[in-house]
């Protein structure tokens, strides 16, 4: 397929740009350097200075290395959004060690077997969840585990006040064997002197993917993955300068999405970055006041959340000067609401936990296409193949294909699945799993994922057409369509609704309204009202979620 997305750059992008081969831990200490007093992290008021993230990282590198962890250990974390967390990472880097990023959600079943599958030998978690985890530890390979606590870099008065306000939250490190205050490692040990430099095609980071719908994949990203994508990102957003910036951490940074454009893109270039445990639209509303943040990264629920947030106007959020929408599709009434309150250009993008996750945005300063994920990012490639067959490439503008992506962002593969990597990756192309199109102006859509779409009455239906239109319903807030058995169909639509506070509504009148707005066979046969949708950690609503549980329904109704 040609390259006719590279007309459509902004001005100021290049099609091309020369990788810096400049691992994590390096990027963070020539930061340091050349911005030492520079804000790094903001947490809850407390400032953090690149020379003093740096020096902690080193003092927790060295402290690793001291409790035995070794080159090519794997180090796991199970923290939200706070300062440990970035501590954690980049010490764990500096140290040699692999990193494998896990969800503080997730179940000790869920846990226990990532922890097994990435090889975990020391866990740093967050204090609330250290008691499971001990107990945990008899069945997986983790023998020490550093505790975490949110009150350690609270500003004065809120620590001396959280334990009052948390009642009922753990806060006191068990006295076991091999756990360790996070803090009081800090404190002991020096800066590692000789910190360790991996290669640059080593793994850095696991991160598990496909928990939702079965055992999840631990996806091996190197530091060139990782660096590769930071800097693609950075030509993309040209508009952003070195030193300036300031991002809302929000998304969280055990997924990719927030790992890359929100934690590392800070690092790389010296922006600095406010962390949100839990995102909620009040906090980060608060903070782009607050802190006069100036770009957001964030998924369509938070943007959805903002706008329909009823005390938005109070909010100065003028300062944004760019935001970035991905992890699952951005419906159309989102973007023109948002940016008609905020006058903030949304850039929609597109990637996986395999591409780290950027692979295509629309481009910020350019001509940007709502409803599509925009145009491949410099030193990225894109077609679109036959869903059945591979080798048959589709070259035709607006006919849909399997989206294929190749470039340095591509993960190295799935740990421990060497057949699950051989399925995925072809010839260094990345086999994504969505049906997308191309218009003639190498603006790619995606029209549904491959697995995701409905057959009805020999009909092909891409739920996300019918999302749209539920969305746009002034009474809805969140919608998701999905297909139900039916006998005589094969399946039928099935919409979950979310109503907006205070309002009402009857499966008939959305019927209805779908009518007015989609062709017959789209319209939905069932509506069901729900107080909320079942979403990922990052915010993606999650429809296989909403399958089991309509089949779960299913099968306790009475014959």
């Amino acid at each position: 397929m040609d390259k006719i997305w590279l007309k459509s750059y902004a001005p100021e992008v290049p099609a091309h740009i020369d990788i810096e081969k400049i691992n994590p831990p390096e990027a963070l200490a020539r930061t340091a350097k050349r911005y030492p007093e520079n804000t790094a992290l903001i947490f809850q008021g407390t400032k953090i200075s690149f020379r003093k993230l740096d020096d902690m990282v080193s003092r927790f590198a060295a402290a690793l290395v001291d409790l035995g962890v070794k080159p090519g250990d794997t180090v796991a974390t199970l923290l939200p959004n706070i300062v440990q967390m970035v501590v954690a990472i980049y010490g764990a880097l500096r140290a040699g060690a692999l990193v494998a990023l896990n969800n503080p959600l997730y179940t000790n079943r869920e846990l226990e077997h990532q922890y097994n599958d990435s090889g975990s030998t020391l866990l740093v978690c967050l204090d609330v969840l250290v008691p499971r985890m001990s107990a945990l530890r008899s069945q997986t390979k983790i023998t020490k585990i550093i505790s975490c606590h949110i009150r350690d870099y609270l500003p004065f008065p809120l620590k001396q006040l959280f334990p009052y306000v948390k009642k009922g939250m753990h806060l006191n490190t068990p006295n076991e064997r091999d756990i360790f205050e996070f803090t009081d490692l800090i404190k002991k040990y020096p800066p590692i002197k000789n910190p360790y430099r991996s290669n640059w095609e080593d793994t850095a980071l696991l991160l598990y993917t496909g928990g939702t719908t079965g055992v999840s994949k631990g996806v091996q990203l190197t530091n060139s993955n990782l660096s590769s994508n930071v800097q693609q990102c950075r030509a993309w957003f040209h508009a952003f300068n070195d030193g300036d910036e300031t991002v809302v951490g929000c998304l969280p940074f055990f997924h990719s999405f927030g790992l890359t454009t929100a934690m590392n893109i800070a690092i790389y270039y010296a922006y600095t970055n406010i962390l949100i445990p839990k995102p909620e639209p009040k906090a980060i509303l608060e903070a782009i006041q607050k802190f006069k943040a100036t770009y957001i990264p964030a998924v369509p629920t938070l943007y959805n959340g903002m706008i329909n947030f009823p005390d938005l106007k109070k909010y100065d959020i003028s300062t944004i000067r760019g935001c970035f929408s991905g992890g699952a599709p951005l419906p159309l009434e989102t973007i023109r609401k948002f940016e008609e309150l905020t006058g903030a250009q949304i850039c929609e993008g597109f990637g996986l936990t395999e591409t780290t996750p950027v692979a295509t945005i629309n481009p910020l300063g350019g001509n940007r296409k709502p409803g599509s994920i925009g145009l491949p990012i410099p030193n990225t490639e894109a077609k679109l193949v036959d869903v059945d067959d591979y080798h048959k490439e589709i070259t035709e503008v607006n006919q849909p294909g399997e989206l294929c992506i190749k470039g340095p962002q591509v993960m190295k593969g799935y740990i421990n699945r060497p057949e699950e990597t051989e399925i995925a990756l072809r010839d260094g192309w990345l086999l994504t799993g969505d049906i997308a199109v191309m218009d003639e102006e190498g603006y790619f859509s995606i029209v549904d994922r491959k697995k995701d779409m409905i057959i009805s009455g020999g009909f092909n239906i891409y739920p996300r057409d019918v999302d749209e239109v539920l969305f746009a319903h002034p009474k809805i807030v969140e919608a998701c369509a999905i297909g139900v058995p039916d006998t005589y169909s094969g399946e039928r639509i099935k919409a979950y609704v979310v109503l907006k506070p205070g309002e009402t509504a009857t499966p008939i009148e959305i019927i209805d309204y779908c009518k007015v707005n989609l062709v017959k066979y789209k319209v939905p046969k069932y509506v069901e009202f729900v107080s909320e949708l079942p979403k990922s950690a990052v915010g993606k609503i999650l429809r296989k979620e909403l399958k089991r549980m309509d089949q779960e329904q299913s099968v306790k109704k009475p014959d």
